[in-house]
């Protein structure tokens, strides 16, 4: 049976960099989850690498087949956006990894065994984590620093103080440090659920 592995932390922490190096060095048996979304496609994303960038009409199709372990809808200024996890098979040897919130972590543990799935929190400072976020929408063609702002009080309320306490398998990461660093330590981390 394989491992769910989440990545998660505030916008900013570096969780999308981090994930990607992960990714480049194509650690045998270690697939990544794409999630989905409803929103409009950033610059410099591509579909089916950092999410599946899907219409309403696709997100029902997939509700109905029962597909669907969570959705989230953010009510942004620019309308709802929707981001959703389908049915992970955790059945065979891989493992997985999935860039996650708090609530899909809640969501599942309903689903999954809570051995299962193995949490990695990347955190830092709130000043500097708002300081890449503004620094990432300034590259934008169309910047939104409302969405950034949105963003940032959203992710006070998602990681409220004692929330991440409840995690089993819970694993605190230093995300100031260099991506390499960061890296190195998941896949330390990795290994040692694989002995």
């Amino acid at each position: 049976m394989g491992k769910i592995y989440c990545l998660i932390g505030k916008s900013g922490s570096g969780k999308d960099t981090a994930f990607n190096e992960l990714m480049n060095k194509n650690i045998p048996d270690l697939e990544r989850v794409v999630t989905y979304t409803t929103r409009p496609i950033r610059t410099g994303e591509t579909d089916g690498v950092e999410y599946h960038f899907v219409d309403e009409a696709r997100l029902h199709e997939l509700e109905s087949a029962g597909e669907v372990i969570e959705r989230r809808t953010y009510h942004t200024v620019h309308g709802d956006w929707n981001y959703f996890t389908c049915t992970i098979d955790i059945s065979g040897k891989k493992d997985h990894i999935i860039i996650c919130t708090p609530d899909v972590i809640d969501k599942l543990y309903e689903k999954y065994d809570r051995s299962d799935i193995v949490v990695f929190y990347l955190e830092m400072d709130n000043g500097e984590r708002l300081k890449r976020c503004i620094d990432r929408e300034s590259r934008q063609k169309a910047p939104d620093y409302s969405e950034v702002c949105r963003r940032f009080l959203a992710d006070e309320a998602d990681f409220y103080k004692g929330r991440s306490e409840k995690y089993g398998n819970l694993h605190r990461i230093d995300a100031s440090q260099n991506v390499g660093e960061v890296v190195k330590c998941i896949e330390n981390l990795i290994d040692k659920y694989r002995v």
